[in-house]
C-alpha cells in the first residue's frame, strides 16, 4: 500500500473506524477492520516522540534529571498544554510523565527541541525512525500530532510502534501507566480512561483532532498474554473507549469462546487552566483500594 496524506484519504470516504487487535508476543492478528486505511494520528504521534526520548535515555544522551527548557515556540503551542512560561524548565523524567498523562503539546515541543535542536530536525528523526521500524504508511509533520496534512498513519503501523515500545523499552513503558499529574490545585488525569477500569490495561496513548477523530492505542496483559488494540477515527470518547475495551476482551477470549461485553463509563477530564511557573514534579507510588501500587506525579508550586 502506498501512503497518502490524511486529507487525500478522507476524500476517498474513509470507513467509520479502523481497528486492530494483535497478540503482542506472537505478532498474530486477532481482529482487523480497515487496519491499512490511512488516517490522521493526532496525539498517537507522541508515541514516536517518546520512543526517541527513550532511545536517548537508553544510550545516555538524555538523563532523567536533564532540564527541558520551555522555549517561546513551545510556550505558544495550543492545548493540551501544561502552560509553563517560556524560560522555565522541568526534568526529562517529569516531561515524559506530563506528555504521557496530559498530552501536553508545549512540553512535547520543548522535549523535541532538546533532543534535536529544533522541532524540524526532530521530525526528520521521527520519519527516519518510522521507516527503520517498518512503519511504511506513516509520516510525521510535527512532534505533537496537531492537525497537519503531513501527519498520517494506519492502525497497523500504530500497533507495530506499540509493540516496539513494549519490546525495546520495557523499563520506560511504565510512563504510560501513570494515572494522574497534580500541579498546584490542578489535577490532570490520564486521557486513557481504561486505566484502572479494564483489567490488565497499562497504556498506551490517546489522541484527538477534528480530522482524526478519537484515537487510542491500548495494551493489556493477563495471565502471561499481552494484546495491543488500536482504534482510529471513533466519533466520541465513549465510543472509542467502549470499542477498545471490548476488543481487549475479544483479544483474551479463547477461540470459540464467548466474548464478554464491557460497558465503559467515560468521565470527561476537568477543564484546563493556564498555569505559569512551577517546581519540578515528583513521581510517587500510591496504593489503591485493591492493594496494588499506582503511579502518580505531584507538582509543587514555587514560593
Amino acid at each position: 500500500m502506498t501512503a497518502v496524506p490524511a486529507a487525500d484519504a478522507r476524500a476517498r470516504a474513509l470507513p467509520p473506524v479502523s481497528a486492530l487487535v494483535v497478540d503482542a508476543y506472537r505478532g498474530t492478528t486477532l481482529y482487523a477492520d480497515a487496519p491499512g486505511t490511512v488516517r490522521a494520528p493526532a496525539s498517537l504521534t507522541k508515541m514516536m516522540t517518546m520512543y526517541l526520548a527513550f532511545e536517548a535515555m537508553s544510550d545516555g544522551r538524555l538523563r532523567p534529571t536533564t532540564p527541558i527548557t520551555i522555549s517561546r515556540m513551545a510556550a505558544r503551542q495550543p492545548a493540551s498544554r501544561l502552560g509553563i512560561a517560556a524560560g522555565k524548565s522541568l526534568t526529562a523524567r517529569n516531561a515524559l510523565g506530563v506528555i504521557a498523562v496530559d498530552s501536553a503539546n508545549d512540553v512535547t515541543v520543548a522535549l523535541a527541541e532538546k533532543l534535536a535542536g529544533s522541532e524540524k530536525f526532530f521530525v526528520a528523526r521521527m520519519n527516519a525512525t518510522a521507516q527503520r521500524l517498518g512503519l511504511r504508511d506513516t509520516h510525521f509533520a510535527n512532534a505533537t500530532g496537531l492537525k497537519n496534512p503531513g501527519n498520517y498513519t494506519t492502525a497497523r503501523d500504530m500497533a507495530k510502534l506499540s509493540i516496539v515500545l513494549l519490546q525495546r523499552y520495557p523499563n520506560f513503558y511504565s510512563y504510560f501507566s501513570i494515572r494522574k499529574v497534580t500541579w498546584n490545585t490542578r489535577v490532570m488525569r490520564n486521557h486513557n480512561h481504561l486505566l484502572g477500569k479494564v483489567p490488565g490495561v497499562d497504556g498506551i496513548k490517546t489522541g484527538y483532532t477534528v480530522d482524526a477523530g478519537y484515537n487510542l492505542a491500548a495494551s493489556a496483559k493477563r495471565d502471561g498474554k499481552r494484546v495491543v488494540v488500536v482504534v482510529l477515527g471513533a466519533r466520541s470518547i465513549a465510543a472509542r473507549n467502549a470499542q477498545v475495551a471490548n476488543l481487549i476482551e475479544l483479544g483474551f477470549t479463547p477461540p470459540g469462546g464467548k466474548v464478554r461485553t464491557v460497558p465503559i463509563p467515560t468521565t470527561p477530564p476537568p477543564p484546563q487552566r493556564r498555569s505559569h511557573g512551577h517546581a519540578a514534579p515528583r513521581v510517587v507510588s500510591v496504593h489503591g483500594k485493591d492493594g496494588r501500587r499506582r503511579q502518580t506525579m505531584v507538582f509543587r508550586a514555587r514560593d
